[in-house]
């Protein structure tokens, strides 16, 4: 599986620019990588997909100061005139859907700093929120009891049924980890280590997750995500 890896920290004023490297393993220099941006208490929201040639596909609403380039095997990011609600972690994905980049941007001001982590990370509640710019739907929450089992739906809009999607935990405090990416007829491909009890499974524009047989470290909220 392909890795992600970043230096651990970079530095930057309130005004002035900073630029993220996510660099793949060698063998996945063709790889593009997805960029993400989650601010305190929100789901991580879509900046832009990065080619290997350099060219990006930027999310709904995305200013004009976020910017991607391609060198190699590195995918930068960029973020210029560093604003106050720039404030948030960052992560990069590459388009296996597997693993995560991370960098904390905190401290707004005199000095902002991105501090890199290079793993999968991991996720209480069983609700969603779209990491997309696609309209994705779904309930806002779900319970189940202990060793019983619940399904969480993700519905694509009109239009995009055909789409395939990945679906992501994150626990309080720790960084989305891949669980496993579902085709529109079903199939699906699971991160490395998840267990037997998380499934999926389409039916038309519908994408499911099912966790059987819950532990109390399924508590968590649960993500889905396309790419368009």
């Amino acid at each position: 599986q392909p890795v992600l890896t970043q230096p651990p920290s970079a530095t930057a004023s309130l005004g002035a620019s900073v630029k993220l490297t996510c660099t793949l393993s060698s063998g996945y220099s063709s790889y593009g990588v997805g960029w993400h941006q989650q601010q305190p208490g929100k789901g991580p929201r879509y900046l832009m997909w990065l080619y290997s040639d350099g060219t990006s596909n930027k999310g709904d609403g995305i200013p004009d100061r976020f910017s991607g380039s391609s060198s190699g095997l590195q995918r930068y990011l960029t973020i210029s005139n560093l604003q106050s609600e720039d404030e948030a972690d960052y992560y990069c994905q590459n388009n296996a859907g597997i693993h995560f980049g991370y960098w904390e941007l905190e401290g707004v001001g005199p000095a902002k700093t991105a501090s890199g982590w290079g793993g999968p990370g991991s996720c209480g509640k069983e609700n969603q929120r779209s990491l997309s710019q696609l309209a994705l739907t779904q309930p806002p929450s779900a319970s189940a009891s202990p060793g019983a089992s619940v399904k969480i739906t993700c519905t694509l809009d009109s239009g995009h049924s055909s789409y395939d999607i990945a679906w992501h935990q994150q626990q309080p405090g720790k960084a989305p980890r891949y669980l496993m990416y579902v085709s529109s007829n079903g199939n699906h491909n699971k991160g490395a280590g998840i267990p037997d009890r998380f499934s999926g499974s389409s039916s038309g524009a519908d994408r499911y997750l099912t966790i059987s047989n819950l532990q109390s470290e399924d508590e968590a909220d649960y993500y889905c995500q396309t790419w368009g």
